[in-house]
């Protein structure tokens, strides 16, 4: 047996420790049969996948012919793609562990240059950056180039913005542990980083006389907010509103972030009045009533673009076409949902039983209130009866448990926003989008948005990040190299009455 069948036995055991499969051998050729009860991939499937990876991965020219060498026929994009898309879900995971890894990195290339570097060290300088240009070249995986080619063909970049979004799932849910999926998804992030900088994207404003595809493009992708019918959605295009979305010319006719903004008097406290309010609808806009723009939903439409920064560059730019419309506005905040807040709080309360320290989350007067309220024993008893006070929306139903639960859940859910850390950073993600782009923590707001998603995720709390534009630059700076989060008095006041309360 040659020393390249004796490698492609030992890949092929590799993989099937990986995959926890058991490898039979049937005439040369691997069945694979998964213990996770996936269907397991046909021979000829199989063979098929090899073929078409062998056709269509172009081997990755000599350092001296780097630039010269033709591009590879657009069929083979086109073949790729095809059959890409034909695949099952279990199939394409394999077809895509079988790209990253077969068709990456020559590791031996590399090796032999990394050590040629080191003898170079000693040579002149010229011969040292020629040697790291080579290495340079050498750590290009060897598929990257077809995601480049692939790119130039029609419809090819929405093919692999989709692509990656097949590999953050099947990353994300453990689908697989390779290392090699990891790097191909690195890989295709720098590069959907580079096609979709914000010097490509165009601005546009959506409006009623909108193409009707975008309008319900923008109808079904809005994650914040859901648009109830087209009544809603022409409100939020008409007057006193405006929406923005990026698109790229890669991809005509597909919003890749979306931003609905509401012009007002003053900064906005609560979301029915934005969403639910229908007066104006074919009123002609009074600019003397306009002097705070809020922006009360960015939604990501292109899964595949997770990580891509898009939105802090939407709002910016958002920000300087309403200066130009309206001189006169000096007011700019977001309307942001607390997503996560009620989940965080029952585990919150969860660890305090379990620690015996459940007394510190409440004063002993708001502890006996909720026992009133609630005709629960003191205790124990009365920390599970606010648990499924909070796990329900009956208690919006009653003015007495409003008032009561008001000054509790407004300290604790900014501490929630401000103290609670992942990495140094805000743990909660709305915040950490703001805070990064040099918004302050301005105003929590009590019963903001009621409706069920909202006592849901936020106990009905809603929350202003406001642009001070600036202050932007030095807070996003703070923000980012020293975790310093730039918040008004209402904020750090109720961060400290949370302190003063509790011990978490």
């Amino acid at each position: 047996m040659t020393l390249f069948h004796l490698c492609k036995v030992a890949r092929s055991l590799l993989n099937s420790y990986r995959h926890r499969a058991v490898v039979k051998t049937v005439q040369g050729l691997r069945v694979w049969e998964f213990q996770s009860m996936h269907p397991c991939t046909s021979i000829a499937e199989q063979k098929r996948i090899e073929e078409i990876l062998e056709k269509t991965v172009a081997p990755l020219p000599s350092f001296e012919m780097r630039e010269k060498s033709p591009p590879p026929p657009e069929s083979n994009s086109l073949e790729f793609m095809y059959f890409y898309k034909s695949l099952e879900k279990d199939q394409r995971l394999e077809f895509l562990e079988k790209l990253s890894h077969d068709f990456g990195v020559d590791h031996r290339w590399v090796s032999d240059l990394a050590s040629k570097l080191l003898d170079a060290q000693v040579r002149d300088v010229a011969t040292v950056l020629q040697v790291e240009d080579r290495l340079r070249y050498s750590l290009t995986p060897r598929y990257r180039h077809l995601l480049s080619h692939i790119s130039r063909v029609p419809g090819g970049v929405k093919f692999l913005v989709d692509l990656r979004a097949d590999l953050l799932e099947f990353t994300s849910s453990k689908s697989s542990d390779s290392t090699h999926l990891r790097d191909l998804n690195s890989t295709l992030k720098s590069l959907l980083s580079e096609w979709f900088s914000v010097g490509l994207l165009r601005l546009e404003r959506i409006t009623w006389q909108s193409p009707c595809e975008i309008l319900q493009k923008i109808s079904q992708y809005e994650a914040v907010h859901p648009v109830r019918n087209w009544t809603d959605l022409k409100r939020r295009v008409g007057s006193y509103r405006r929406c923005y979305a990026f698109t790229h010319a890669s991809m005509p006719g597909e919003p890749l972030v979306v931003l609905h903004v509401a012009l007002t008097e003053e900064i906005a406290n609560n979301i029915q009045g934005i969403v639910r309010e229908f007066a104006t609808l074919d009123v002609d806009e009074d600019v003397n009533k306009i002097s705070a723009a809020i922006f009360y939903s960015i939604s990501s439409t292109q899964a595949g673009l997770q990580g891509v920064e898009l939105g802090n560059y939407l709002i910016k730019r958002v920000v300087r076409e309403l200066q130009s419309e309206f001189p006169h506005i000096s007011q700019f905040s977001s309307l942001s949902p607390i997503p996560g807040f009620s989940s965080w709080l029952q585990g919150a309360l969860s660890q305090q039983k379990k620690e015996g320290r459940a007394l510190e989350l409440l004063s002993e007067e708001e502890w006996k209130e909720v026992e009133e309220v609630t005709g629960a024993a003191p205790g124990a008893s009365t920390l599970e009866a606010l648990r499924r006070l909070i796990s329900t929306s009956d208690w919006i139903h009653s003015e007495r448990l409003i008032h009561t639960l008001e000054p509790v859940l407004m300290r604790l859910c900014a501490w929630y926003l401000y103290g609670e850390k992942r990495r140094g950073y805000a743990l909660n993600p709305v915040a950490n989008f703001h805070l990064q782009n040099g918004a302050t923590m301005w105003r929590l707001n009590w019963q903001a948005d009621t409706s069920p998603r909202g006592i849901a995720n936020s106990c009905g709390i809603m929350v202003n990040y406001r642009y001070f534009l600036q202050e932007t630059g030095t807070n996003s700076a703070a923000y980012l190299h020293n975790r310093v989060i730039k918040a008004s008095e209402q904020v750090l006041g109720l961060v400290s009455q949370f302190q003063m309360n509790s011990k978490l």
